[in-house]
């Protein structure tokens, strides 16, 4: 069997992960997580048409959320589901570095284990998988996981000359 796609990029770094962490990222085939989210995007001109290529889920306050996660040979399918939003992608790894698909728009991640939590620093950009965007759009793109009294908890900032983020806590549902 395969190694977890987040084992695989952070090395031995992964096994010092909590356990929330571990469980979350080492999928034997199929599990979903749920809670609540709060989604705020920004207000520059950009941000809606790059939200909607990378089918991104609309502004929402305490909005329920689940996460599928499904492995199979090429990587991960993640099916999340923001109220009635679905936002779904595909990743896998490349190069020792995550590489994600969402929407129209493809993104190779850096992750890092700091202090017991994943940090994801978006690294570059391309639109239909093919086109390259400017590298400047996607410098301050961060996600941060980590364990929340054994919940999981995800920040992330991103912004595309504005502000656009998202956050949410979420309670693995079932497996």
């Amino acid at each position: 069997m395969n190694r977890p796609l987040f084992e695989r990029v952070l090395g031995t770094a992964f096994a010092q992960l909590p356990p929330v962490l571990r469980a979350l990222h080492s999928v034997p085939r199929r599990q979903r997580w749920g809670g609540q989210a709060r989604v705020r995007r920004g207000r520059h001109w950009l941000v809606a048409p790059c939200a909607w290529l990378a089918r991104l889920p609309p502004d929402a306050e305490a909005v329920p959320v689940t996460v599928e996660f499904v492995v199979d040979g090429a990587g991960e399918r993640w099916d999340r589901r923001f109220g009635d939003a679905r936002m779904a992608s595909r990743l896998w790894v490349r190069q020792g570095r995550l590489c994600e698909r969402l929407g129209a728009v493809h993104f190779r991640f850096a992750l890092e284990a700091v202090d017991g939590e994943i940090h994801w620093r978006a690294e570059r950009g391309w639109a239909f998988g093919i086109v390259p965007l400017p590298a400047r759009w996607f410098a301050r793109v961060r996600c941060r996981e980590r364990s929340c009294q054994r919940r999981w908890r995800v920040q992330q900032r991103g912004e595309v000359d504005a502000r656009h983020e998202q956050g949410g806590l979420a309670d693995r549902a079932d497996h």
